[in-house]
């Protein structure tokens, strides 16, 4: 949106209106919500109040603008552009009615719970949008008009985003909204949507979409102009190998093209399916055949994505004992930033369940009025209460996946406040909450699948699982290495103070609901073969690494029968993380990261995870589950886990790749790919192409790259775009990783994320792998 007040005659400004209601009914339909009541009402707009403290509510105007992707809202800042006033629809994680937000909790608890709202932004440092509306209708409105937006936008074929991306920056680019575009309005919007070329062949091409030779392209001109612009030689190539004389595909010869190209085992049934699901022509279709259009609409679904689609559903064994899973785990899990200052949050619970994470950190120490809190202790960290936490727990644990949430506690309260803590968890999470063993099972672990819909508690117990609790009374435990994680020598002091002083004094009542996660001092590979199941120890990954490169195979037999939690150095102050790879590597099933930290330790993290239906559980593979494995990661032993494969992929092109830094609105992106393998040590690497200049929007690189990849199982790919720069670090632009076990072959689209993990709207790589013996 551009910085000005609108000035002109009254005919004008109802021309510009009337040309406005055109975009906006335009995008609706693209939406599906060309007669949505709520759509109307947002693209009125009306006043809200925002709040951000019980002293500071103001009222302010807000409105959904006419790409029905953004949202626009006035300020009093005086000397702020109105480009900094809006926020799009792609950076909201969820909207919530009522008192659902720590803000409107604690600050407007006075207002009727049906005219509160918040919106809540996907990136952990973007403070929550609280608002009141003048009325319930009005809330209903936003809530309801907002999540329709949400939901339409993400079920949007490929081609539609790419159509309305498209329309977005041609209306941005139509300065004085004739729908039709002058030389310099065409450069601007080459310009915005990432590519550069010479004036010369800018010219040479208006000239030849400028049919009717008025200096202006019309709107059909101009679609002709992007398509010649986008037009990917590798599809039309593929299509017009396989395709007849008039120009069709065959439901035949489309089979044969997936069983030759894409390497798929399918039927004649799945290529009629694709022909019915994606061609446009409908006399094709009949006719039982694919034309270009619908071969390319193929390509950008799902079917063609680089990701197995089976792999989107819960398809592994889920009945196994619980030990046999990687579990998606986070540190700290209460903070939004760094580990010495900076808040702690409820939401932070909220948005790390919204992932998948499925075990997660509780710091509890004593609170004032006898209520315990959560912080990062002997730091400047905020405090929130632990009954507020356990709460939003409850709220948010299983809407994400239905399998277990491990609640990790490290407990520093007095008996009293330990007490109030499994109070807490007893009267909020109810049934919820596992309080003994399931179905008598006290000599292995229940499964995922028998402990659906439970939240379990990982801590200090008094007491075997087989022992009877009546005889237990309050007593002292050794203390948790996770008790001294901040490396800062002021805070270390001050902990070896207090510790020398008393051991931990352990709640009965807290005691009791540690059943199958007991939490023990790790007392080395040989003592621990004759511990029970149930307990486990956590390591910081400084010990676990050293673990893991002296004592490879021991720590792996370790992992076999006992859980493992392996958690960050207390030198991140930054809340960074480590490689996770090496832990899994040796089989540790929870292995916990900051989650607010955008890096490519989380884009792995995720990578690895969004398999098994985003469920949070992965099965580990038959090798890290044999008692008598003789799997070394740190070695080449022959072994079942050794089936080296040939990896081969063909970096093809990209397509509609975001500037590097949108705030540099002059700046066109120089794109580079690396394609990455990370897994045991013998198949970590990476090759990169040669960077593009000045073409953001259709790069194009045909640079084919080959791999060994010695053990599939435990292999991640990674593929990075970023910005090249010659003397200083390549800027981040997008990237996809996948388990290789989920890869798909032949021609694929790659979907990129974002550096906090969320899909770009309309960016992509193309390219061509093959997986051989």
């Amino acid at each position: 949106m551009q910085c000005f007040t609108r000035q002109g005659t009254k005919a004008e400004e109802k021309a510009l209106d009337e040309e406005s209601q055109r975009i906006a009914a335009e995008n609706a339909s693209r939406l599906g919500l060309q007669d949505d009541a709520d759509l109307k009402f947002l693209l009125k707009g009306c006043s809200l109040c925002k709040v951000r403290s019980s002293s500071w509510k103001k009222d302010r105007f807000y409105k959904l603008q006419e790409d029905c992707k953004t949202i626009w809202y006035d300020s009093k800042k005086i000397n702020r552009c109105a480009a900094d006033n809006i926020f799009s629809i792609k950076d909201i994680e969820c909207i919530r009615q009522g008192h659902e937000s720590e803000g409107l909790k604690h600050h407007a608890s006075d207002n009727p719970s049906n005219r509160c709202l918040s919106i809540i932004f996907k990136d952990y440092a973007r403070t929550n949008l609280d608002l009141v509306a003048k009325s319930e209708a009005d809330a209903n409105h936003w809530v309801s008009g907002l999540n329709k937006v949400i939901k339409n936008s993400g079920s949007m074929s490929k081609i539609q985003k790419l159509e309305h991306w498209v329309s977005i920056r041609l209306q941005k680019a139509d300065k004085n909204k004739d729908n039709m575009m002058t030389f310099e309005e065409l450069k601007d919007f080459l310009h915005d949507i990432n590519i550069e070329v010479e004036d010369l062949y800018a010219k040479e091409l208006f000239k030849k979409y400028d049919q009717s030779g008025s200096n202006k392209l019309k709107k059909e001109e101009i679609e002709e102009f992007y398509k010649e612009l986008t037009k990917q030689e590798e599809i039309d190539n593929a299509f017009i190998e396989y395709s007849g004389k008039d120009g069709t595909m065959t439901e035949a010869v489309l089979l044969k093209f997936l069983r030759e190209k894409q390497k798929e085992d399918v039927g004649p049934e799945y290529a009629a399916r694709l022909i019915e699901k994606y061609e446009l022509n409908e006399i094709a279709k009949k006719d039982s055949k694919m034309t270009r259009d619908g071969f390319l609409m193929y390509l950008l679904s799902p079917e063609g994505n680089i990701l197995n689609p089976a792999h989107k559903e819960v398809y592994q064994d889920m009945k196994q004992p619980l030990s046999h899973y990687f579990i998606s785990s986070s540190h700290n899990t209460y903070l939004m930033v760094g580990q010495l200052n900076g808040p702690s949050s409820t939401e932070a619970y909220v948005k790390a369940l919204s992932k998948g994470c499925r075990c997660m950190e509780l710091d509890c120490w004593d609170g004032s009025d006898g209520e315990p809190v959560i912080y990062h202790g002997y730091t400047f960290t905020s405090k929130i209460l632990f009954k507020d936490v356990i709460q939003a727990i409850k709220s948010y644990a299983f809407k994400a996946s239905q399998y277990p949430v491990v609640l990790s506690l490290e407990n520093h309260c007095s008996l009293e406040q330990q007490t109030m803590m499994a109070q807490h968890m007893k009267n909020i999470l109810g049934d919820m909450l596992l309080t003994k063993p399931i179905d008598g099972k006290t000599e292995e672990f229940p499964s995922p699948e028998d402990l659906k819909g439970k939240i379990l508690v990982k801590g200090k117990k008094l007491n075997g699982l087989n022992d009877s609790d009546d005889s237990v009374e309050a007593g002292d435990v050794s203390d948790e290495d996770e008790a001294a994680e901040i490396d800062n020598e002021a805070v270390q002091d001050q902990l070896k103070n207090k510790e020398k002083t008393a051991k931990l004094k352990l709640s009965k009542e807290l005691s009791d609901l540690v059943v199958y996660c007991k939490s023990i001092h790790f007392p080395g590979f040989e003592e621990a073969k004759e511990q029970p199941f149930y307990e486990m120890s956590s390591f910081d990954e400084n010990k676990a690494f050293r673990l893991a490169q002296e004592s490879g195979h021991e720590f792996v037999l370790y992992n076999t029968q006992l859980l493992s939690r392996i958690y960050p150095a207390g030198g991140r102050i930054d809340s960074s993380n480590f490689k996770p790879m090496e832990m899994w590597n040796v089989g540790s099933q929870i292995v916990a990261m900051n989650f607010q930290t955008p890096c490519k330790e989380m884009d792995l993290y995720q990578g690895k995870f969004q398999e098994n239906g985003n469920s949070g559980y992965i099965l580990k593979p038959s090798f890290l589950l044999d008692k008598r494995s003789k799997f070394d990661p740190n070695s080449s032993t022959p072994g079942e886990w050794l089936k080296p494969k040939a990896f081969k992929v063909k970096v093809i092109s990209a397509q509609q790749l975001p500037k590097a830094n949108p705030s540099k609105t002059t700046s066109i992106v120089d794109p580079v790919v690396t394609v990455e393998v990370h897994g045991v040590a013998d198949d970590n690497a990476e090759k990169q192409t040669q960077c593009i200049k000045n073409n953001g929007l259709n790069p194009q690189w045909n640079e084919t790259f080959e791999f060994v990849v010695n053990v599939p199982e435990l292999a991640l790919i990674r593929f990075l775009v970023e910005d090249y720069d010659l003397i200083s670090r390549n800027d981040f632009i997008g990237q996809y990783t996948l388990p290789f076990t989920s890869l798909q072959k032949g021609y694929r689209h790659i979907p990129l994320l974002s550096n906090s993990g969320d899909q770009h709207p309309s960016a992509t790589l193309f390219v061509y792998t093959e997986v051989t013996e």
